[in-house]
């Protein structure tokens, strides 16, 4: 039985994100077949995918004398520096092989503008310019929203928080989740996440 207003937003299970990949998040490849087996039960499926150009500004080899992981100042606030990962055409680019992506109703790339990084589903990291996904959600109908994908404490967490905040209900499958976990980041996520009313399930 599919839930007619509810959507699954699959967030960037990509190959730079998998073992292996520029950015890999430890067991991100074990979402995979969790995420395959819910598909079923979701009317709107949408996948989104990250989708950088070359030398983006959220990539530290663009940024002399700062080392991946380190944290600097944009003009749309505080930016982790990352390595090269899921550029525009590129086999880490794409998403994960196993990940039956022919179930999705709409693919959304984010993070495609060089001066701004894009964690979220729902804008960029500025937390103004959208994406489209909100749109496409309400002419769907959608009033409630589950979130699995990569990274919890990232690119889940910032889709969570920006649905809540659009009046969405959220719900996150953390055993569909996986964490990249920096200095923390994983339980300050979950904190942030239930706190905006977010369920978090097992």
């Amino acid at each position: 039985m599919t839930a007619q207003n509810d959507a699954l937003i699959v967030i960037d299970v990509q190959n730079d994100f998998c073992p292996g990949g520029a950015l890999a998040v430890n067991g991100g490849d074990q979402v995979v077949p969790i995420i395959n087996a819910m598909l079923g039960d979701f009317a709107v499926k949408v996948f989104t995918q990250d989708w950088h150009p070359a030398g983006h500004s959220s990539f530290a080899s663009g940024h002399a004398g700062h080392d991946p992981f380190s944290v600097i100042d944009m003009p749309y606030g505080a930016q982790v520096l990352w390595p090269d990962h899921c550029v525009q055409g590129s086999t880490g680019a794409e998403f994960h092989p196993d990940l039956n992506t022919t179930a999705a109703d709409l693919i959304i790339r984010k993070g495609f503008r060089p001066q701004i990084d894009s964690y979220s589903a729902f804008f960029e990291n500025d937390h103004t310019t959208p994406t489209g996904l909100s749109g496409y959600l309400a002419e769907r109908d959608v009033q409630s929203v589950t979130l699995v994908g990569l990274a919890t404490d990232f690119c889940v967490q910032y889709s969570a928080l920006d649905a809540a905040r659009l009046g969405f209900k959220v719900r996150v499958i953390e055993r569909a989740c996986r964490a990249i976990d920096l200095d923390g980041s994983l339980e300050d996520a979950r904190e942030a996440m239930l706190d905006a009313g977010v369920v978090l399930e097992a």
